[in-house]
């Protein structure tokens, strides 16, 4: 799927992977319902419930220009049903 740019491994995604939850950063315009279908169907678990936030961009400065800002993302966790999991996750 091009919508999901990445998997997010920080300390907080590692503790919510115990309580099988999955964080992604993922497109703009992506919903929860398009993810939660491409994940039971690309994996081929259950998708209990998805959390979403957005991410702001960056501010960029250079000397000659104005403050541009890079591109903002969302933020995804997913949460899989029972006896469900995500395989070779940190891969």
């Amino acid at each position: 799927m091009d919508k999901s740019k990445n998997q997010v491994v920080t300390e907080k995604s590692i503790r919510l992977l115990q309580q099988n939850q999955y964080t992604f950063h993922v497109d703009s315009k992506l919903t929860k319902t398009e993810m939660k279908y491409w994940i039971e169907r690309f994996f081929n678990v259950e998708v209990r419930g998805i959390n979403s936030s957005r991410v702001a961009g960056r501010k960029k400065k250079k000397r000659n220009e104005l403050n541009s800002s890079c591109t903002s993302c969302k933020k995804m966790i997913v949460r899989l049903r029972d006896n469900y999991f995500i395989p070779l996750f940190l891969n």
